[in-house]
């Protein structure tokens, strides 16, 4: 019963988000990915390490996916996804923590960027 309102709760949340809010959100779920994949790493935990990672590269593909090519902006952030999925495939091959370091700081220097964006477009 709680489970059912607490799914709808969810999806309302999702359908009322602004794009900017939706943006943050995808990013604050990539970067806790990322956590997740070096906490995996460093536990052997090969499986949720993998998973972890895919659905990085999952999150980033849709970010990719999902840029509006009008404006000139979204060609250099179509290069920085790019570098993250090289980045995010060769943390999978390669199981390497120092690879989810610096790709972390990106994210998040990135999703700052977004943020305060979004904070002057509001006003």
């Amino acid at each position: 019963m709680y489970q059912n309102g607490y799914e709808q709760y969810k999806l309302q949340s999702v359908n009322t988000m602004t794009s900017g809010e939706m943006l943050l959100l995808l990013y604050d779920e990539l970067l806790k990915r990322l956590a997740r994949a070096q906490i995996a790493l460093e536990d052997e935990n090969y499986d949720l390490f993998n998973q972890s990672v895919q659905r990085s590269k999952e999150i980033v593909q849709y970010l990719n996916t999902t840029l509006n090519m009008n404006y000139k902006i979204s060609y250099e952030l179509r290069r920085m996804y790019d570098f993250f999925l090289f980045e995010l495939s060769r943390l999978q091959a390669g199981r390497k923590v120092a690879v989810i370091q610096e790709l972390k700081p990106l994210v998040a220097e990135l999703r700052d960027a977004f943020k305060e964006a979004s904070k002057t477009a509001v006003v």
